[in-house]
């Protein structure tokens, strides 16, 4: 019996030792991806602005007649490609704070309802 309890207190150990392990790969996993993520959404981020720049720039040339419409389309294009990147981004950011918060032991099953979000009944009635 001795044996058999010594042997339950091993098997615990290393199920405890390898869950640290896990636990610890996860976290640099997402410390990792954060940081990565939050590089990577600087510079879509500084994209999107140039790109907003350009097109004004165009579309200002093409109402003064001294550009195409095709080139403001073009302009309008580049600009819509790199906005919808930056929010991809953005999202894959989110998503790896959640990947480090879950990591580090957070729970994520209940949603977090913040009251600013909740409608009062004042608050609808005042704005008729």
């Amino acid at each position: 019996n001795l044996d058999a309890a010594r042997t339950q207190a091993e098997i615990a150990v290393a199920q405890y030792r390898k869950a640290v392990q896990v636990a610890l790969r996860e976290t640099a996993d997402a410390l990792a991806g954060l940081e990565t993520y939050e590089v990577q959404m600087r510079a879509q981020q500084a994209q999107a602005e140039a790109e907003q720049k350009r097109y004004d720039l165009t579309d200002l040339r093409y109402r003064a007649g001294a550009s195409s419409q095709l080139d403001q389309l073009d302009a309008q294009r580049s600009l819509l490609a790199t906005q919808q990147a930056a929010v991809q981004s953005r999202v894959s950011l989110l998503q790896a704070r959640v990947a480090l918060y879950r990591a580090l032991g957070g729970d994520w099953s209940e949603p977090i309802r913040d009251e600013r979000d909740v409608p009062r009944p004042d608050a609808a009635s005042a704005a008729r």
